[in-house]
């Protein structure tokens, strides 16, 4: 059994080949299912998850909560009546423009509306954008008046919000907590358990060619970020140090484009002198303690302090 803390999952298109990157065929979601249903792993609400955090209760190792990104008319002609199949809940996050311009492959209003019988509704932004190359008042635009269309049209007030790419800062961090959100939701694959912050919820991508039994053994490793938590414009990453809940003194850094290290740990202390150029616009950094994992996406922050 591969029981480990409860995992949140992210699908965006279904059984759409002309976007593999992001596509979940019914194939393989029909198996991903059955592998819940088997195993003996609980699909929940993820109200029922984020109810649970803030009231400091136990998670229990077999709960999944599954999330949609995008509104995407596939998940509507395609994914949807799997999931009523099998009555597994779901939360999806609304990219309000996108319906409200009437782009061709995103839900209608009536659709949503429909969708919101099986699932909840919640907020991904008005226009998608990068938040981390908006300055503040450009965010809180995109915030106000997409939360406005969002209740015009649905009559829900969100509660959750999820990053358009899974991309944040702490500068972006700040303004998405003014509004107020009892959770709010990245793409940075890990866990989470009874000490994760309902505000930072890490989610795993089941897309592509996605490896649903590697995701379940991750545990959350529960860890202080001190540095790095932004990338810098000029793309270098100096020192990392990051305090975790640990007695082992062997942990491992691993760092997208430059692979894994193994370091040796005082106090869960991880210190290293890193000293590299990232040449991309986003950086994955894992520090892991055996199966446990905490995990930081680093994106260049237009406006932030560097």
């Amino acid at each position: 059994m591969v029981w480990a803390d409860a995992h949140i999952f992210i699908y965006h298109r279904f059984n759409d080949s002309r976007y593999p990157s992001t596509n979940t065929t019914l194939e393989e979601l029909r198996k991903e299912f059955d592998y819940f249903k088997k195993n003996g792993y609980e699909v929940i609400p993820l109200e029922k998850l984020v109810q649970a955090l803030h009231n400091k209760e136990t998670i229990p190792d077999n709960w999944i909560v599954l999330t949609v990104d995008d509104n995407y008319k596939s998940f509507y002609e395609h994914g949807l009546a799997l999931f009523k199949e099998y009555h597994y809940p779901f939360t999806m996050f609304v990219y309000v423009g996108a319906t409200e311009q009437k782009y061709g492959d995103f839900m209608s209003w009536d659709q949503l509306k429909e969708t919101a019988k099986y699932g909840s509704l919640e907020f991904h932004s008005l226009n998608h954008p990068h938040m981390t190359e908006l300055s503040n008042e450009a965010l809180k635009k995109d915030f106000d008046e997409g939360l406005a269309l969002f209740e015009k049209h649905l009559g829900l007030k969100p509660h959750y919000f999820s990053y358009p790419f899974g991309e944040f800062s702490p500068r972006v961090k700040a303004i998405a907590q003014s509004y107020g959100f009892e959770a709010i939701l990245n793409q940075t694959m890990g866990a989470v358990a009874s000490f994760s912050d309902p505000l930072d919820l890490d989610r795993s991508a089941l897309v592509g060619k996605s490896d649903l039994t590697g995701f379940l053994k991750y545990k959350a490793l529960e860890a202080t970020w001190f540095e790095p938590t932004v990338l810098l414009s000029d793309g270098k990453l100096g020192a990392l140090h990051v305090k975790a809940q640990t007695t082992s003194t062997k942990g491992g850094i691993y760092i997208s484009e430059h692979g894994y290290q193994e370091v040796s740990l005082s106090d869960g202390v991880f210190e290293a002198q890193i000293n590299k150029i990232l040449t991309k616009d986003r950086t994955r950094i894992i520090v892991s303690v055996g199966n446990k994992i905490s995990t930081k996406l680093l994106v260049k922050d237009k406006y932030g302090t560097q």
